[in-house]
């Protein structure tokens, strides 16, 4: 059965693709073992130059990568743009720090030498999600290519577009054959994958009921993993916040790519003294989004990727009225074609309804009611994920303590969360385990290795 690319903006096939064969599947990870021999032997400083040469390639082809992610899955044009981009910099980021992240660490002890060293396993099965086609797969590539390992990618399929062209931008940049591979596979081709004698780690980012499963078949096969799951990420607005400053981030943190983020702002706790006026500055910039072809500039929302995550959402969005929410704006799927769905706001949401318990992948905002700011806490931490959460407060010094008390793999306080390659990526409780990006990110898939010389 061939793989669909659908146009969700007009609901038209853009390309059908055959999948890989198992033949074609055992062939190609037999080259990428034997790249990996030659890869891993490479000097860092021609690593480095491969990574800087994919990042100029990046910038130069921007605009017809931009516009293939935007045609495969409706991310905004801009916002397409800026993926790309993202993508050259985390290359430009590892060609200049891997070599220190990956120096020997020396130790003393009672042996004439002894020290760490890091060394590539081998190769990577990486499982990837649409809703970033590019940077999900850069974000694990670059760090596992530059620290000499390969990579095989099982992108999602109605992205397959994108994951041809990703591999072809890594050869193009000069990278042998086999260090980066796209297998166009099903899903029912995955585990056997995961099982296979030349995959040596996997790294998955995805819904947490399939990040289960591929969690369970690495442990099975004693295999390293990392999973990036879910995320319902809170938003908790203090008394002494800079109040139409919050309003402006949280539509810009909801509304990045559509709402279909895992790091996107789902939750917004707000204590009692700022309630009213933040829900009325926020509920009036939902309701000034554009939203439409993602192909246009003027454009700040686009389609949602699939009718069935559009079903979901509207799905979330009336079992959490039938519970007692009220819909301040939007909620009302629009007629034509594409799986177009408005920015909406509900208030009044309280534990126990979807949009408070689950992850809602698309423009729906829950206000949430917190008396204060301890209440406000506990309202962020109950909720079985634990990706990102933000704080916004003018005692900027004080949030820190808070910071501390969020059960969440990142805080920002007076920013929306966002991955940057400096930082270590991930989550806690269901959202998943492991760490992608930084230091970090580079070492979940490394042999650490210890190094003792004694003289005789």
């Amino acid at each position: 059965m061939s793989l669909s690319s659908i146009n969700p903006a007009t609901e038209e096939c853009i390309a059908e693709y055959p999948p890989a064969s198992p033949d074609e599947v055992q062939t190609r990870l037999e080259r990428a073992r034997t790249t990996f021999h030659e890869w891993c032997a490479c000097p860092h400083a021609e690593r480095a130059g491969k990574l800087r040469a994919l990042a100029a390639l990046l910038r130069s082809r921007s605009v017809p990568l931009a516009e293939l992610a935007t045609r495969e899955m409706g991310k905004p044009i801009l916002q397409a743009r800026a993926e790309v981009e993202k993508c050259a910099w985390v290359c430009e980021y590892y060609a200049e720090l891997a070599p220190g992240f990956l120096a020997p660490r020396m130790e003393s002890t009672s042996a004439r030498k002894s020290y760490v060293r890091y060394d590539p396993l081998g190769t990577l099965l990486a499982i990837m999600p649409w809703n970033f086609p590019y940077w999900q797969v850069f974000r694990a590539a670059v760090p596992a290519l530059a620290a000499g390992n390969m990579l095989v990618l099982k992108h999602a399929s109605n992205v397959s577009g994108v994951a041809l062209e990703i591999e072809n931008l890594f050869l193009a940049a000069g990278f042998p054959p086999g260090a980066m591979t796209t297998l166009l596979i099903d899903s029912t081709q995955v585990e056997p994958l995961i099982a296979h004698p030349l995959i040596h780690a996997v790294t998955f980012t995805g819904s947490e009921t399939i990040g289960r499963k591929v969690g369970m078949a690495a442990g099975r096969n004693l295999k390293p993993s990392v999973l990036e799951l879910g995320g319902s990420d809170p938003f908790i607005v203090l008394a002494d916040a800079d109040i139409p400053h919050a309003a402006a981030m949280a539509v810009r943190a909801r509304c990045q790519n559509t709402g279909q983020s895992c790091i996107a702002a789902k939750r917004f706790i707000v204590v009692d003294a700022a309630r009213e006026e933040f829900t009325s500055l926020f509920a009036s910039r939902m309701i000034a989004l554009r939203h439409g072809d993602p192909l246009q500039e003027q454009n700040d929302l686009g389609p949602l990727a699939r009718r069935d995550l559009r079903e979901t959402l509207h799905s979330q969005m009336c079992q959490s009225m039938d519970q007692g929410a009220e819909l301040l704006c939007g909620g009302v799927i629009p007629d034509g074609r594409g799986f177009f769905y408005p920015p909406t706001v509900l208030t009044n949401v309280r534990p126990g309804m979807p949009a408070f318990d689950e992850e809602t992948f698309g423009p729906l905002a829950a206000i949430i009611p917190a008396r204060d700011t301890d209440e406000a806490i506990h309202l962020a931490n109950q909720s079985r994920f634990g990706l990102g959460a933000s704080v916004w407060t003018r005692q900027s010094d004080a949030a820190e303590n808070l910071a501390r008390q969020i059960e969440a793999g990142s805080v920002f306080v007076n920013q929306f969360v966002q991955s940057d390659p400096h930082l270590p990526f991930g989550g806690i409780k269901h959202s998943g385990y492991g760490r992608e990006l930084s230091r970090e990110g580079m070492l979940e898939f490394l042999n650490a290795k210890t190094v003792w010389i004694q003289d005789v």
